[in-house]
């Protein structure tokens, strides 16, 4: 399958690439600054100026951008402008989506980033990925899925090969922990690009 990761040098990116490679794919990274990045497909291009004759020539676009402290905005300026590359062709687009836009509840009345303990830090990123799955949400002729990674979203844990899916509300573990892996948050969203089950969907992901 040939993949495009958009962010492909960041720390998610990075991981994702990994996975997607392990399994065989046939992977470009798309990257501001090629140095930054030692895989051998490389595409130096600003996100922003991707056009469709680019981005359909992957069978999947995966978005794993992640937007400088205080150019948040970014991610709904990057998804508007995938989405208008995209939408009404095959190609598949699947985001690196945040923790904060799911809800605490079950009845989905209150999300996580509004929560008092919600990092402040954290609070820009958290409201504009929101509004970027909105307009996923909006948006009728484009094939998406966005993947949330639990609360504790760990840059160093172990590839268990192991997760579980959720959907809109936050998931805890067997030991009451909303906790996922950079690693086994890549193999379920590698297991995603693979078995497109979730089309027009988000999920969450937690370990088990």
């Amino acid at each position: 399958m040939k993949i495009a990761i958009i962010g492909a040098s960041g720390k998610a990116g990075r991981v994702i690439l990994e996975e997607l490679a392990e399994r065989g794919h046939a992977l470009t990274a798309i990257v501001r600054d090629a140095a930054r990045t030692q895989h051998d497909t490389v595409l130096e291009r600003n996100a922003f100026a991707l056009t469709t004759e680019e981005l359909t020539d992957f069978d999947v676009v995966i978005n794993a951008f992640g937007a400088s402290p205080g150019n948040e905005h970014q991610h709904v300026d990057l998804g508007r402008h995938l989405i208008d590359q995209l939408r009404g062709t095959p190609t598949r687009l699947i985001i690196v989506g945040g923790a904060g836009s799911l809800y605490v509840d079950e009845e989905q009345t209150l999300r996580l980033a509004d929560t008092p303990d919600f990092p402040s830090a954290y609070l820009p990123t958290a409201k504009n990925q929101a509004k970027n799955l909105e307009d996923l949400r909006q948006t009728v002729d484009l094939h998406w899925t966005f993947i949330s990674p639990a609360a504790f979203f760990d840059p160093e844990g172990p590839r268990t090969g192991k997760y579980q899916l959720a959907k809109d509300v936050l998931t805890v573990n067997a030991a009451g922990d909303s906790y996922i892996s950079y690693a086994d948050y890549a193999v379920a969203l590698a297991d995603e690009v693979e078995h497109h089950r979730h089309d027009k969907e988000r999920i969450s992901v937690v370990s088990v």
